[in-house]
């Protein structure tokens, strides 16, 4: 799998950003960069100058080269990983419903949406508990007021 510098560097920037829960506004105005190209960075849109980089990561007091530590991992990582093709045919024009039991059919496995991301290598990735879920309905809807006698 081939990931492009300027995709891991993004996503270790915004890792960064919001483990310190940090909003995009808060890092351009701390960094001096428009919140729309750092928001294009943070996706992997737009390839950053090392000054820009520094200017960043000194924002978010992230020594430069940590980040790029942390980006060689990751991209030396996915290298190693291999993704099986995608059979289109079930993909296209199928039902969500059906999808899922078609692709198990096609060998291709699912996965579940993660709540949160802990540690710092994609080799700690894990996958916590969901909250559980308060099945209780609660209303705040009253009985209707009747009017009292009406005066004839």
């Amino acid at each position: 799998m081939t990931v492009l510098l300027r995709e891991a560097i993004g996503d270790r920037l915004r890792h960064a950003r919001t483990n310190q829960r940090r909003t995009l506004r808060d890092i351009s105005r701390a960094a001096r960069v428009s919140l729309g190209y750092l928001s294009e960075v943070e996706r992997g849109q737009k390839e950053a100058s090392s000054e820009l980089l520094a200017s960043i990561c000194q924002a978010l007091d992230l020594p430069l080269g940590e980040l790029l530590h942390h980006v060689a991992a990751d991209v030396s990582a996915l290298d190693n990983v291999e993704v099986p093709p995608v059979d289109e045919r079930i993909v296209e024009g199928t039902p969500r419903e059906k999808r899922g039991a078609e692709a198990s059919a096609a060998g291709i496995e699912g996965g579940r949406l993660m709540s949160e991301l802990i540690g710092n290598d994609l080799a700690d990735l894990r996958i916590s508990p969901a909250p559980r879920m308060n099945t209780t309905l609660r209303t705040t809807i009253g009985q209707p007021k009747l009017a009292s006698t009406i005066a004839a």
